[in-house]
């Protein structure tokens, strides 16, 4: 039976992705890898292997033991972050997903997945509905990264026939994990700050508008893209990916709108600049005629979603 490979589970996507895969295909064929142990009680359930994704040769030994049909290579310093680490995050966001697309063509893998970012969107871009073909001229290392990144899948795929699926995901919200140093996190804390009775110190202006998509619909859009027909897949560098759009403004009113009232002090710093260089929404029809995306959750729908998972009990 083939196992699945999450480099990176430690990771906000990391963990949600396990949680998916130990459902679908059961935690036996689940392993998980990644520098520091993965804060959630399933993640006993499955083989963990400490790694650095960015040695080599421990990449290789790990895939080695995974033995794995699909790699996740979630491997990540997010764009706040990597502002302020350029070359650290330069060599964390290229080295392991080379070493990847190398293990893949080497035949130990047969397939990857990757992911990109709103953030390879620069601002010339149009701002509305962007499409899935226009000029990458990202404004950040992170975006610079993730340019770099698809065209290395696509060469990947059109030189050597691998098989590498990449998702350009919109800012992910869920509840089981802490913001992690992502420009959109915003709106993560937001929730938290809420929930606390306290103020947001909100870092981008009011009316800032960003593409959103929650946990569960970025996991479950991931899921199909790898599950689909490799010959209906007409994008090999990464899928536009359309969840929902909104300002802090807009999530505070939605917020108020299902009872829960938020205050905000607004401080937009370097992280503003950031945001303002990115669409507001995208055109996603190539992943809705390839593989039949659709999204679930509207901005609503992922208030709803956001306020049902934070009021569970904490695990891990």
């Amino acid at each position: 039976m083939s196992n699945y490979l999450i480099v990176g589970a430690a990771g906000q996507l990391g963990i949600e992705l396990m949680l998916a895969l130990q459902k679908k295909h059961g935690p036996e064929r689940v392993v998980l890898a990644d520098i520091r142990p993965v804060d959630h009680p399933d993640a006993a359930l499955s083989t963990f292997v400490q790694c650095d994704a960015t040695d080599k040769e421990a990449m290789a030994d790990l895939v080695n033991q995974a033995r794995p049909a699909e790699m996740y290579m979630l491997v990540a310093m997010l764009s706040a972050k990597g502002e302020a680490s350029h070359l650290q995050a330069w060599g964390l966001n290229m080295d392991p997903l080379l070493h990847s697309l190398e293990l893949a063509r080497e035949g130990h893998v047969t397939k990857v997945f990757w992911p990109s970012s709103i953030a390879v969107f620069g601002p010339d871009a149009p701002k509305n509905c962007t499409p899935q073909n226009t000029g990458l001229h990202p404004t950040t290392v992170y975006g610079v990264s993730k340019v770099s990144g698809e065209l290395w899948c696509q060469y990947y795929h059109q030189k050597f026939g691998v098989d590498v699926r990449s998702l350009r995901y919109p800012g992910l919200i869920g509840f089981r994990s802490q913001p992690g140093g992502g420009t959109t996190d915003y709106a993560v804390e937001a929730f938290h700050a809420a929930l606390e009775g306290r103020p947001l110190n909100c870092y981008l202006e009011s009316t800032e508008s960003l593409p959103m998509m929650t946990m569960e619909d970025a996991v479950r859009a991931t899921l199909e893209l790898m599950e689909a027909d490799g010959d209906a897949l007409s994008v090999r560098t990464s899928y536009n990916l359309q969840g929902c759009s909104f300002s802090p403004a807009e999530l505070v009113a939605e917020l108020r709108t299902q009872g829960v009232l938020l205050d905000v002090l607004y401080a937009p710093d370097t992280r503003q600049d950031i945001a303002a260089s990115w669409p507001n929404s995208l055109e996603d029809d190539a992943a809705h005629a390839d593989w039949g995306w659709q999204a679930a959750h509207d901005t609503p729908g992922l208030v709803r979603a956001m306020l049902a998972g934070l009021s569970q009990p904490a695990v891990g």
